[in-house]
């Protein structure tokens, strides 16, 4: 009968790449002491990498060795195990969307749960707690203008807000302007300011749609 590791290891090998291991997720293998003896040993041979208290997960092989998944697929399955959101820091999403050059020195994500650091290898990445609005429309362009102007912060919101109309659709404007009753009323009250008043439609949206 296969041991504990191999049981493991061969059950790693089944989920898709990014996906991480906890010891509850594995009590069908064993008993919850082998399952921790287990993936401490496959930890300290280097099968699997621990990640954090109780996380583990199987490297990617490349032609260098074994790697970390990507970023993404592993914070995706972190926010289902956990359930929580977890999304770029404010300064990654003003790089994307062009705002400012600067790339962010550490690898920082902004979460609805705890700080915590992962550990991948050489690479560390941070995750903040972070207040709600904050997190406002995850994954989407609007949620993303959200924590750039956060970064930016209150004297630069207009430039920034306006640098912003010109790189999002229409719809994500939209969504932008809606999100206003979240937010910080020095984000709401400059982004109030693309309200038509008695329309109710957006004027740099209207504008994007003539």
């Amino acid at each position: 009968m296969p041991s504990t590791s191999e049981q493991i290891m061969t059950y790693a090998a089944t989920l898709p790449e990014g996906s991480v291991l906890h010891p509850k997720m594995l009590l069908h293998l064993g008993s919850r002491a082998a399952i921790d003896q287990a993936l401490s040993r496959l930890a300290k041979k280097g099968s699997l990498m621990r990640i954090c208290h109780g996380i583990y997960l199987l490297p990617s092989e490349t032609c260098y060795g074994p790697a970390p998944p990507a970023i993404r697929e592993l914070l995706a399955s972190l926010s289902a195990l956990w359930g929580e959101t977890i999304v770029p820091c404010g300064g990654s999403a003003a790089n994307a969307l062009g705002l400012t050059t600067q790339v962010p020195v550490r690898s920082v994500y902004l979460t609805s749960g705890p700080n915590r650091r992962l550990s991948l290898g050489k690479l560390t990445l941070e995750l903040r707690h972070a207040p709600r609005w904050q997190l406002a429309a995850p994954h989407r362009p609007a949620g993303a203008a959200v924590r750039a102007l956060s970064w930016l912060g209150p004297d630069e919101v207009q430039e920034g807000l306006e640098a912003i109309c010109r790189r999002l659709s229409a719809d994500d404007l939209e969504e932008l302007v809606a999100l206003r009753a979240v937010l910080p009323n020095w984000i709401t009250e400059p982004a109030s300011a693309l309200v038509a008043g008695g329309s109710g439609a957006p004027l740099a949206i209207q504008a994007r749609r003539s």
